[in-house]
Formats: C-alpha cells, sequence, structure tokens
C-alpha cells in the first residue's frame, strides 16, 4: 500500500446567519462557506503503519494540542468503528500551516482530510458514506470540510448542499494573533433579541466574481460579527485595514473570529493587497487566496 497526501484547506464562511440559541445550547445557521486554494492549508500526509498515530510539524505545530486529542486521530478511530476495523492503519504527519482556534476550520479541514485520506487508503469510493455519516459527530464543519467544495451548510452543520457554477473569488486571508474564543461569542450574540432565521437564495444571472461578491455584500452578514468585535476589539482594526486595502470589494469576519478575509476582482489585486499587509503588519498571518477551486475533492458527495 503507497503513501497518501490530502490537503485541509482553510474554511471562509462567506455568509453567517444564526438563529436563536436552542435547548441543547448549540444554534441552527446557514452559512455560505467556500475553501481556500492550496496556498492556505495544512497538509496531511500518511502512510502504513501497525497503527494509528500522528506527528505535527510546520508553523503553527505548537498550537495544535496532544496528538491523542488531534481531530485526525479522533476521525481515523471512528471511522474504522464505523467500518468495523476495515480501515488500514496509518502514521499521520500533518504539516500545520493554518493558524489555530482562528475561525478557518484549520481543525475540522485536518479531520476531514483524514476521512479522505482513509476513504483513498480502503480503495473504495463507497467508504465516503461511511465518511459522510462519522463527519458531523467530529464537529460542525466537518462535513462542509470533507466535501471540500463551496456550498450552503445549514442546521448545526449536519446538513450541507453544494452549489455549482459559482465563480472562484480571488482574497485575502487574515489572522491577526488573537485569540477570539467561540463560547463567549455565541453568549455575547444570545444577549440581543433573535429574528427568524434566514438567508437569501445563492442565484447569480451571470456568474462572476464581482456579482457574487455584490449579492454577498448587500444581502448576506455574519451575525457573530458585532459580538466578536465587541470581546475583541483588534478584529474592528482588521477589517477597517482590510476595507482600506487598494482594490478591496467587501471585508467580513470569517466563523466567530478573528480571521477576517477580503475580497477582489482578481488573484493580482489580492496578492497585492496581501503583500502590502504583511507590510504594514509584520505579525499577522496573511495569504492570498483562490477561494472554491475544490483543489482536494477524490468523490463526488454521496
Amino acid at each position: 500500500m503507497s503513501s497518501f497526501t490530502a490537503y485541509a484547506p482553510a474554511k471562509v464562511n462567506l455568509s453567517l446567519h444564526v438563529g436563536a440559541v436552542k435547548p441543547n445550547g448549540r444554534h441552527d445557521l446557514i452559512s455560505l462557506v467556500t475553501f481556500a486554494d492550496t496556498d492556505a492549508a495544512d497538509v496531511l500526509t500518511a502512510e502504513p503503519a501497525g497503527s494509528f498515530s500522528l506527528a505535527v510539524d510546520g508553523p503553527f505545530a505548537a498550537y495544535a494540542g496532544l496528538a491523542k486529542d488531534n481531530l485526525v486521530l479522533k476521525a481515523a478511530r471512528a471511522l474504522n468503528d464505523a467500518l468495523d476495523d476495515k480501515v488500514p492503519t496509518l502514521a499521520f504527519r500533518l504539516t500545520k500551516n493554518l493558524p489555530a482556534a482562528a475561525g478557518l476550520g484549520g481543525g475540522s479541514a485536518d479531520a476531514a482530510a483524514a476521512l479522505r485520506v482513509m476513504v483513498k487508503a480502503i480503495g473504495d469510493p463507497a467508504a465516503m458514506y461511511a465518511a459522510e455519516q462519522v463527519a458531523p459527530s467530529l464537529g460542525g464543519d466537518v462535513l462542509a470540510c470533507l466535501y471540500n467544495r463551496t456550498g450552503l451548510m445549514q442546521g448545526e452543520g449536519e446538513n450541507f448542499v453544494p452549489l455549482e457554477g459559482l465563480p472562484a473569488l480571488p482574497a485575502i486571508l487574515v489572522n491577526p494573533g488573537i485569540s477570539c474564543p467561540t463560547g463567549p461569542v455565541f453568549q455575547a450574540y444570545d444577549q440581543a433579541p433573535r429574528k427568524d432565521l434566514d438567508h437569501p437564495p445563492i442565484r447569480l444571472k451571470r456568474p462572476s466574481p464581482k456579482a457574487l461578491i455584490r449579492l454577498l455584500k448587500n444581502q448576506t452578514r455574519n451575525d457573530l460579527g458585532l459580538p466578536a468585535e465587541q470581546l475583541v476589539p483588534e478584529i474592528s482594526a482588521v477589517l477597517k485595514n482590510l476595507k482600506k486595502l487598494p482594490g478591496s470589494r467587501v471585508a467580513r469576519m470569517s466563523g466567530s473570529g478573528a480571521s477576517c478575509f477580503a475580497l477582489f476582482d482578481t488573484i493580482d489585486a489580492a496578492q497585492k493587497a496581501a503583500d502590502r499587509y504583511c507590510q504594514q503588519n509584520p505579525k499577522a498571518w496573511a495569504v492570498a487566496s483562490q477561494l472554491g477551486t475544490n483543489a482536494d475533492l477524490p468523490f463526488e458527495p454521496a
């Protein structure tokens, strides 16, 4: 059996509409999610071994936590259990290029990459069905990350509908290196009265980055943006700086923060913006990326 490699791209919430808190303490949501290209991705490799194991390296390895608690190994154990110990045992190596706990779904993307790697190792695309069933138990973003394509995430994340025909979006992704814990953000969000959960349909007469950006700017939002900015004022400064970059069309926080993104008409404009942002903010993580390129999708959703 050969070795395997899968990318775990950053997940970006282009929109995030959140409902009221439910009796279980969680929230229903509707979110248009997309994924970065390989310039903004963790990398997971695996090779045959006597047991499941995980080693972590890369610039953000120190923030990945203990291997035994990492979602990569949790995904391996969960899929192996679901398939009655029929998953080939693998030694994983995760190169952590994405900031941790950053609103970019890094841990979820890593878990999804592990599921895709194991489906490849099994050698049967039908195993993707078991991966789909396992994914929601690992986290709200994991199913969307498993598909690694632009689409609408709904419910608590257990429902995901891929959307075809949408253009790739040139973007800059930024993380200021500041912690923004998810729990307190949702708690702050719950303090204000809530409207009914809704989201506009994603329909474009002429699919183009400009048309999609216009729809996002005029008809969608991130409901967690304001409470996150109230808790972590530095996010407001990041968004202000992103809006000032030449060619920036819309700037928004992703997920529950603290990572933010700005969208551009061309990847050249995004790359120039990323270079400029890094010069002005040398301690920040900033990467230009084409969002929605489906970098590592081995199988269609089952």
